[in-house]
């Protein structure tokens, strides 16, 4: 991985992959959810949408890129927005005239605003209102981050109406505020020699100007409201479903890779402790996960677990079971060698996995470059952290407080 920065602050990250006859162009831009107005949440997440519906000099990217031979995608999270292109080595050209067009102004029609704001509100009805627990980030972050909070409302949004209501101003007072050059990542990763890539991308992207980037909403830490209390939400849901959340570590800091082993005990392949311990070890249970949001700032840990039965008491056995379960990991006599020898394996056989496509080596390598982290020391950093002492303290940091609860129950 070698990183070239240009004048304007755009920085350029490129691996070399000569296996391939492919290229992949991946565009990491600083802005998210969090960087949202509260009273116009969603727009990172049209924005994801806006820019492949034409540029100021490109009508149609999509159009363009395919007669190219490649393909464009794009996702939006808290922390950032990412857009990658893959297309055949000798036509990333057009995949950079692509990225620099709509980085330098999006075409701003009133048309494509209207066309993608009801492909994002239509995305809202089928994942928060349509389906099952599709509500559960809207209802959780509430407890667990207070009022005015960047991280308390999802990436969906808060309502469909802050969709409808975004104008044409709005869209070019976001844009300008945080589409720009010095505020991005391009990564390209594939059968390109690094020379060659840096001209290109002097070419077509040395001449946008910086910009006076936004700053970014607060995300100190603060206090999770929800924190020992307990929201029961009646909804159209087939069963009971129960979630309990701890705030967890920023991704910078110390505690933050003890926690997702921490899930990885818990909860990765048929030898983890809840399949072993609750869903074949009791009558309790019939579902039971773990994960961590995995924000820049603080995030949390999450449990989630569907009972085997409906009535009350059996839903708080099962509750008091799974949060029990995930406290077992405080102990550090608790955890064995074996199952971090494990876990730290299957670890690296997923990143392992996943690194062997040139599209993914561009997105880790963009989001090494944004963490100032060398990529090919993921695996050394997860098994440096994989100690019993370390997650045993870490569990006791992020666990031995009590959690927001969110049960989910059928009318």
């Amino acid at each position: 991985m070698a990183v070239h920065t240009l004048a304007n602050g755009l920085s350029l990250v490129h691996t070399y992959v000569p296996s391939t006859a492919m290229v992949a162009v991946n565009v990491l831009y600083d802005v998210g959810a969090r960087d949202e107005s509260p009273e116009l949440t969603g727009i990172a997440h049209l924005f994801e949408h806006l820019m492949f519906g034409g540029s100021v000099n490109v009508p149609s990217f999509d159009g363009e890129l395919e007669e190219a031979g490649g393909m464009s995608n794009a996702w939006t999270s808290d922390d950032f927005t990412n857009f990658y292109d893959i297309l055949p080595a000798q036509n990333i050209e057009t995949a950079l005239r692509l990225e620099s067009d709509r980085m330098l102004s999006l075409a701003f029609s009133q048309r494509s605003l209207d066309i993608q704001k009801g492909v994002v509100i239509e995305e809202f009805k089928q994942q928060c209102l349509n389906q099952p627990y599709g509500d559960l980030g809207h209802h959780l972050r509430g407890m667990l981050y207070a009022p005015g909070h960047p991280y308390r409302i999802p990436v969906i949004g808060k309502d469909p109406s802050h969709i409808e209501n975004a104008t044409l101003e709005d869209i070019r007072r976001f844009f300008f505020a945080h589409y720009a050059p010095d505020n991005a990542i391009l990564s390209i990763a594939g059968n390109v020699d690094y020379d060659t890539t840096v001209r290109l991308v002097e070419k077509w992207f040395g001449d946008i100007p910086s910009r006076n980037v936004a700053a970014r909403g607060s995300v100190a830490s603060g206090t999770m409201p929800g924190q020992g209390q307990t929201l029961t939400v009646h909804g159209r849901v087939p069963q009971t479903m129960i979630v309990a959340a701890w705030r967890m570590a920023a991704y910078n800091e110390p505690d933050y890779i003890p926690c997702d082993i921490i899930t990885d005990l818990l909860a990765s392949g048929n030898s983890s402790r809840m399949r072993r311990n609750l869903i074949l070890g009791t009558d309790l249970f019939v579902e039971a996960d773990a994960s961590i949001s995995g924000l820049e700032s603080h995030g949390y840990l999450m449990l989630t677990a569907k009972p085997s039965a409906e009535d009350s008491k059996t839903v708080a056995a099962a509750t008091a079971a799974l949060i029990s379960e995930a406290r077992k990991l405080c102990d550090p006599a608790a955890i064995t060698g074996h199952e971090l020898q494990r876990a730290a394996n299957r670890y690296e056989a997923m990143y392992a996995m996943r690194q062997m496509g040139y599209a993914e080596q561009a997105l880790a390598a963009a989001i090494a470059e944004y963490h100032g982290e060398d990529p090919a020391q993921a695996t050394v950093r997860y098994r440096n952290a994989a100690k019993a002492e370390a997650i045993a303290a870490a569990a006791r940091r992020t666990l031995s407080s009590e959690p927001a609860v969110l049960l989910y129950r059928p009318h």
